[in-house]
C-alpha cells in the first residue's frame, strides 16, 4: 500500500467537492475509517488521531460534542480491530519490512512506528522478525542505503577519499552506528560488503 497522506489533507469522498468540515456522526466516522483503510495500512492509534481531527473540525464548525465523538471513535476502532481490519502487530511487521527494504536503520524503523503509536513490544517483535529475511538486518539496510545514494564503494574510485566524510555523515544521519558506517564507507569494493553483511554484528 502507498504511504499515508498528510493528516491535514485526507481525501474527501469520491465525487464530492470539499465545501468545509462535514458534521460527523458515528456512521460518518466508520465510513471515513474504512475509506482510509482501503487505501492505506495504518495503526490503531494513528487512525484514531485522524478521526479525532475530523471530530475536532466538526466541533468547531457544527458544535459536535467532543466527548460523544471520542466514544464513536473508540467504538469504530474496536469494531475494526475485532473484524481484523486493524491489526497493529501485522501493521508493524509489514511496515518494518517495507522501511528496511528502503535502507532504513533499526532506529529509524523504531522512530517511525513509535510516531504511529505502535506499542513498544510490537515494535521490538517487528524488528526482531527482520532476521527471518536477512541474517544481519542492520548491515543489510546500511548497504541498501549506501547503494541507493551511491556512497562509499558505490562511488567512482577517484571520488572516494574526497567524499568520505560527507558519505560517513550521510549514513550516520540515518541512525546507523559509527562502526557500521565506517565499515560500509571504507569497504574496499562492493564485493567486500558481503563480508560485512555476514560477519558484522549490531547490538
Amino acid at each position: 500500500m502507498p504511504n499515508e497522506p498528510d493528516p491535514n489533507s485526507l481525501p474527501a469522498a469520491a465525487g464530492r467537492k470539499r465545501t468545509g468540515p462535514k458534521k460527523v456522526t458515528a456512521r460518518y466516522l466508520e465510513n471515513a475509517a474504512l475509506y482510509h483503510l482501503e487505501r492505506y495500512a495504518t495503526s490503531r492509534a494513528h487512525l484514531g488521531r485522524l478521526l479525532t481531527m475530523r471530530v475536532e473540525r466538526s466541533a468547531r464548525a457544527h458544535g459536535t460534542d467532543r466527548n460523544e465523538g471520542a466514544e464513536w471513535i473508540a467504538a469504530v476502532l474496536d469494531k475494526l480491530t475485532r473484524n481484523g481490519l486493524l491489526d497493529d502487530r501485522a501493521y508493524a511487521e509489514t511496515r518494518a519490512r517495507s522501511l528496511h527494504r528502503r535502507g532504513t536503520s533499526g532506529r529509524g524503523i523504531r522512530a517511525d512506528l513509535n510516531a504511529k503509536g505502535v506499542a513498544q513490544d510490537l515494535i521490538g517483535k517487528a524488528l526482531a522478525g527482520l532476521v527471518d529475511d536477512v541474517t544481519n538486518p542492520e548491515a543489510a539496510a546500511a548497504i541498501i542505503y549506501a547503494r541507493k545514494r551511491r556512497l562509499g564503494p558505490y562511488r567512482a574510485p577517484e571520488q572516494r577519499i574526497e567524499k568520505r566524510e560527507r558519505d560517513m555523515s550521510a549514513l550516520g544521519r540515518k541512525g546507523f552506528s559509527y562502526d557500521l558506517v565506517r565499515q560500509v564507507i571504507d569497504a574496499v569494493d562492493v564485493t567486500a560488503l558481503e563480508d560485512i553483511l555476514h560477519h558484522s554484528r549490531e547490538d
